[in-house]
């Protein structure tokens, strides 16, 4: 079969540049196959443990934790056997087990577990009762459960974000993961009866639903659907909800947050919910493929360019902000504040392996190999039974990994991918063989006309010596190409976004103790031979320690450097530093690293250390040492301070400040009780962040460092307090309010505010001396009557329509 799309898809296509001495290699006209995980056998110390722990502990802590939370309980109310009310704050909770199934059925796939295959038949008994006569399978729809209506109305697949079609595009990922690691088709069944439901209700004909998926996964699962049954109708539903995309019919509205603002054909900028984003292109580039539709891939090429020209963070990340989980404008990389969504990360995999498939360019992998290696493993604990849902590059000590969440998206994606990993080392090409990641480990691979072993030894990440033992069934001439990663470029990216501030050092390749013929192009080195059993390839990738620089359009990072050696990115954590401090050090540029691997750090890591420089709160600077850890296993020692851009000079670092009666306190936010008569004793309080970390904000929109925002309130009275370590006369406060634009609800100064003292049990409003301040981009200083008092609150009055926050809130 003719690849279409590789041929159509040329002018898209950045061939790698050729030295003098070295042709270019052309691909062949095919196209690009996976390689399934079940043929590539890792035996490796560094995804090997992890692998196993994916599938000793992560997986069953998360079979635990949904348990625990009703998540099976509500199907089995649902298919009525038993009964209770139904459990969850969300409505896509269902897809909390189907993720789990999807990377057990996986773990299955590589190591049969009989006890775990017990158990999934009996979880599949409870989620298949659960589905209605008609294929319908949603159990808080099914139970009625109106709590939630919020999210799904009061029928079914009333609302365009209900999230019913993402609970169906898990139940078939996992359907697919089951049926093709064990061969039965109890979940295939349930899912190709609510596919079949879901091709009825949904369409271009007259008396169909003409809308979008709401959250995109739908689209690559019914592809993945399509794939193992041959029914072409999953493949044109999944094409149907691409295209209805941007649309708006049916009188939908249309939102960034979703990607529905414009058809994905005129899409030029990534926008809204990240993980949405990396799920549609993801689906986008499934249809494509699939269907050999080139302008998609022209668009999903434009919306790539920007994501790593001008929104990708260094570690691999996606997303900058908490508000909409998504992207913020070009160049908005905060790093204190970034949310980079585990979830996030393992779209940007799906995607960016995706792109690879239509094209060959290793650029791609790229930025799958950056995401592995630090934005996903980040998420979970060494110990497995631990995740982060976001991912900063900067913490106070705030952040701190958790067992499950109230919205557990991250736990049961991360066991589905860890277990899948070995599918993206290899991929074929007619009878090439594409080598992406460098794992230890054996792959057995079927091109079009032979059967190819492929024997890897090495130390990957920690080292760059690679050998590759290569066991053709029998003698022949094909390529071998093999990606030199983006770390060893002049950039780390295909972008001007980042950029080494030294040259890389000449990388070797031998075949059979020679130097090899080998061709360039696309980022790869080709080998092509007579290649006969037990050839072997020696590649040897000098791994220094590099430092990075950001675009001077990001302004967080200006002055600051980030440490890399091979694919992993470093931080400083201040459980290894002296003082126990990261933020007031800086690194020269021309200092000496050091790198050795230490076997009894965080399950063994490579670690790097030097001199560094540190400011004291008088300005002078001395002398220190630092240590830097791989940024993947920060925060399993508790919860310290980390940063992973490094000052480069002085003015750059942040001298620890003197504590003072705001950065001492306790900050929480107080709601009334709903009964108007009830006593101020049944207040809600909630602990707040963010006012009294001594970090000075620019204007009202930075939001680089933390803050307090009152979370989808707007026109409302809202109130934040302090409370003292002990009384304090005080006659003087300082706020700095927040104020930005986003499309998920505007931050504006409030329209009023008071403020109020605690006088015992009860709070009396200060007896203010000049007026109450709302200006944006400064303090607003208000002066009163001084007071001793052991607390301090601001009452807000939000503006109509809008919502509003507090950057800094300093007592005097």
């Amino acid at each position: 079969m003719k690849n279409n799309l590789l041929i159509l898809l040329g002018g898209l296509m950045v061939m790698g540049t050729a030295s003098c001495s070295k042709p270019t290699y052309t691909q062949p006209d095919a196209p690009i196959e996976e390689v399934p995980f079940t043929q590539v056998h890792i035996n490796d110390h560094f995804w090997s443990p992890r692998i196993e722990i994916n599938r000793t502990v992560s997986i069953p802590s998360a079979f635990k934790e949904c348990e625990k939370n009703g998540r099976f309980d509500n199907f089995a109310i649902a298919g009525g056997l038993k009964k209770g009310e139904h459990r969850g704050d969300f409505s896509f909770d269902d897809t909390d087990p189907y993720k789990v199934i999807e990377g057990a059925s996986y773990s299955l796939a590589v190591k049969y577990d009989a006890k775990l295959d017990h158990y999934l038949d009996s979880v599949i008994t409870i989620i298949a009762s659960a589905q209605e006569p008609d294929g319908y399978l949603t159990t808080c729809v099914t139970n009625k459960c109106y709590r939630l209506s919020g999210w799904w109305g009061r029928s079914k697949w009333e609302k365009i974000n209900s999230h019913e079609l993402y609970n169906s595009g898990h139940l078939y990922e996992a359907a697919v993961a089951h049926f093709r690691a064990t061969g039965k088709r109890s979940l295939l069944d349930v899912a190709i009866k609510n596919a079949d439901l879901v091709c009825k209700v949904f369409g271009p004909n007259e008396g169909q639903k003409h809308v979008p998926s709401g959250h995109p996964i739908v689209e690559m699962a019914l592809c993945k659907l399509y794939k193992v049954t041959g029914d072409k109708k999953y493949l044109d539903m999944a094409k149907y909800f691409v295209e209805e995309t941007g649309r708006g019919t049916d009188g939908h509205k249309l939102s960034e947050y979703s990607q529905d603002h414009k058809p994905i054909l005129q899409q030029d900028e990534i926008v809204g919910h990240a993980v949405r984003a990396g799920y549609l292109y993801s689906g986008v580039a499934d249809v494509a493929a699939l269907t050999n539709d080139t302008a998609y891939f022209h668009a999903l090429t434009r919306l790539w360019d920007n994501l790593v020209s001008k929104k990708l963070y260094i570690t691999g990340g996606m997303g900058s902000r908490a508000q909409g989980e998504g992207f913020g404008p070009n160049y908005e990389l905060q790093n204190h504040t970034a949310y980079c969504e585990t979830c996030a990360s393992i779209a940007n995999v799906y995607w960016n392996y995706r792109m690879f498939l239509a094209t060959g360019e290793s650029k791609y992998i790229d930025v799958l190999e950056r995401a592995l290696y630090n934005g996903v493993i980040s998420g979970v604990s060494l110990s497995g039974d631990k995740f982060f849902y976001d991912n900063p590059l900067e913490s106070m000590g705030e952040h701190e990994r958790q067992r499950w969440f109230g919205c557990a998206c991250c736990p049961g994606n991360v066991t589905r991918f860890m277990a899948s990993v070995p599918n993206y080392a290899y991929a074929t090409q007619q009878n090439d063989i594409y080598v992406n990641l460098y794992i230890q480990g054996t792959a057995e691979m079927q091109t079009a006309d032979n059967k190819v072993t492929l024997e890897q030894t090495t130390n990957y990440p920690w080292d760059g010596k690679i050998a590759i033992k290569v066991t053709p069934e029998k003698e022949g001439k094909f390529a071998i190409r093999l990606r030199i990663p983006g770390w060893l470029q002049n950039a780390p990216i295909a972008s001007d976004l980042y950029a080494y501030t030294d040259s890389p050092k000449a990388y070797t390749l031998k075949v059979n103790g020679s130097s090899a013929n080998a061709a360039e192009g696309d980022g790869y080195e080709t080998i092509e031979r007579t290649w006969k059993a037990g050839d072997v390839i020696e590649l040897t990738l000098p791994m220094e320690v590099r430092r990075i620089k950001a675009n001077d359009a990001v302004e967080v990072d200006r002055g600051m450097l980030a440490l890399e050696r091979g694919p992993i990115m470093f931080c400083l954590e201040g459980k290894d530093q002296p003082d126990s401090t990261v933020f007031n050090k800086f690194i020269t540029p021309d200092t000496k690293i050091e790198a050795a691997f230490d076997a009894d750090l965080l399950n063994g890591v490579m670690v790097l250390s030097g001199a560094a420089k540190e400011v004291e709160r008088d300005g002078t600077v001395k002398d220190v040492t630092f240590k830097a850890i791989p940024y993947s296993t920060w925060n399993n020692r508790g919860a310290d301070q980390m940063e992973v851009w490094i000052p480069e000079a002085k003015e750059y670092a942040t001298p620890t400040p003197e504590p003072t009666i705001a950065s001492k306190a306790k900050t929480f936010t107080i709601q009334a009780p709903i009964q108007k008569d009830a006593p101020e004793s049944a207040s809600i309080i909630s602990y707040a962040w963010g006012v009294n970390d001594q970090w000075e904000p620019k204007r009202s929109s930075d939001t680089s460092k933390p803050y307090h925002y009152w979370w989808l309130k707007e026109g409302t009275e809202e109130t934040l307090a302090y409370e003292f370590d002990k009384p304090y006369t005080v006659s003087n406060v300082q706020v700095y309010w927040l104020d930005f634009d986003h499309y998920d609800g505007n931050f504006r100064v409030p329209q009023s505010w008071k403020l109020y003292y605690k006088a015992g049990n009860t709070w009396k409003e200060v007896e203010a001396q000049n007026e109450y301040g709302v200006k944006k981009d400064c303090y607003n200083s208000l002066d009163f009557k001084p007071v001793t008092t052991t607390g301090l609150k601001i009452a807000a009055q939000l503006q109509k329509g809008e919502s509003g926050g507090i950057i800094e809130w300093k007592v005097n």
